[in-house]
């Protein structure tokens, strides 16, 4: 729930930190900045599919033992929270390259 939670907040450019420090910035470099982030936040989205399978492939075979089930499952939410930022920050690169607005899916 966490990581789809992160997911969500990455769709709804949650990012408090760097919003603070663009408010400084003239309009030109605050969109070029702004790209740079969603740029690095989709980078850790990809790491966040990249080695969560592989964690997960690390522990196929383990059970969990009141479900038989395997370890596995447990990063299933990694990767698909992960590919869900990529995406996200792609949407935002767009928007902000064709100067749209992302409708935050909260609204």
């Amino acid at each position: 729930v966490t990581m789809l939670g992160a997911a969500a907040g990455v769709r709804d450019a949650g990012h408090i930190g760097m919003e603070s420090i663009l408010v400084l910035l003239p309009e030109k470099l605050r969109e070029k900045f702004e790209i740079v982030i969603h740029f690095v936040v989709g980078c850790f989205g990809a790491m966040m599919v990249w080695y969560g399978s592989l964690l997960g492939k690390s522990v196929m075979n383990y059970k969990i033992p009141s479900l038989g089930i395997s370890e596995g499952i447990n990063y299933v939410a990694v990767v698909v929270a992960g590919a869900l930022i990529i995406l996200f920050c792609i949407e935002h690169i767009i928007a902000i390259v064709t100067g749209k607005e992302v409708i935050p899916s909260w609204h």
